[in-house]
């Protein structure tokens, strides 16, 4: 089996955090792995509690203060050296058990990510099935991966697709997507899902309303990304167009006599002309930030899949 990191986000889990670290060594007994704990400022004992862990396989990472679970993932991935990289809540909902099915199915199919489905999930119905329904239905339909259980935190991905996903915000929930928009092939896959014993939720129904935004955010990326001109662009000459018709349709009448001083129609087409201005302004002005953005890091606007030389790969 190949060297696996899990990488495990923690805020306030202090009864949470030991017994989880005891059933990953019992899950993964004799494969080669790490586990990665990212505090993500705990205010707690988490911190104190994972030091008492005497096992070489556990990494602690503290943060200063809290960033948030995009940041403790982020920052885990980093420090990851496996071939695989597992991530999983750490509040013990998750089953570490499923992560050996989940590493074999992704080799032997060769996935990017494999992703959890919960199955009969443990979590209240109101608060958090239909809120998390919905969202994952939207999702699907807004950015077209076809993902039944976004919000289900045990993924394995290939170690090169973890690293390329840029995570900020709080843009974990969309971490699959942002793995297809890298061009990662994802399949999913039923996994255990259990009730939480200790400690309290950081979820509430006002992440639905994050989740939200958030998505607006992520398809601006997805279509927009490499290109914001098109969309500055076209919104611009939108809004520009009928400004300048209005304008044009009043120096007209003001050149046959007509007093268009103080209409309201004067008004509005001098404020479509300078928001249309604005808009295709932005629109360069984002052009030049991603081509500072992509030449500075020597980034590459694609991700090369194989290479071949003479109908072989190379």
């Amino acid at each position: 089996m190949p060297k696996l990191s899990l990488v495990i986000s923690v805020y306030n889990e202090e009864r949470n955090v030991v017994p989880l670290a005891e059933k990953i060594a019992d899950s993964l007994k004799g494969m080669d792995y790490e586990v990665i704990y990212v505090d993500d400022g705990s205010i707690d004992r988490t911190v104190q509690n994972i030091l008492t862990i005497k096992d070489p396989h556990v990494m602690l990472i503290r943060f200063k203060k809290n960033y948030g679970q995009s940041s403790a993932l982020a920052a885990g991935i980093d420090f990851a050296s496996g071939d695989y990289i597992i991530t999983l809540d750490g509040d013990m909902q998750n089953d570490p058990a499923d992560i050996p099915m989940m590493v074999k199915k992704a080799e032997e199919g060769d996935w990017d990510l494999v992703a959890g489905i919960r199955k009969n999930r443990k979590d209240g119905f109101f608060i958090r099935k239909i809120p998390s329904k919905i969202a994952n239905h939207i999702i699907r339909k807004t950015t077209g991966v076809k993902m039944i259980d976004n919000g289900c935190a045990l993924k394995v991905f290939k170690s090169d697709i973890a690293k390329n996903i840029s995570l900020y915000g709080e843009l974990h929930r969309f971490i699959a997507v942002m793995a297809a928009l890298e061009g990662a092939t994802i399949t999913q896959v039923d996994v255990n899902h259990f009730p939480r014993i200790h400690g309290q939720s950081k979820y509430g129904l006002s992440r639905t309303f994050k989740v939200i935004s958030d998505l607006i955010l992520l398809l601006f990326i997805k279509r927009y990304l490499q290109k914001p001109m098109h969309f500055f662009g076209k919104w611009g000459l939108v809004i520009l167009i009928p400004g300048v018709i209005i304008n044009i349709y009043l120096l007209i009448l003001k050149i046959l006599g007509h007093d268009i001083w103080g209409r309201p129609l004067l008004i509005l087409g001098i404020m479509l002309v300078v928001a249309g201005f604005q808009m295709i302004t932005s629109g360069i002005i984002a052009e030049l930030v991603m081509r500072t953005y992509f030449e500075s890091q020597q980034k590459k606007p694609y991700r090369i899949s194989n290479i071949f030389r003479g109908g072989k790969q190379a």
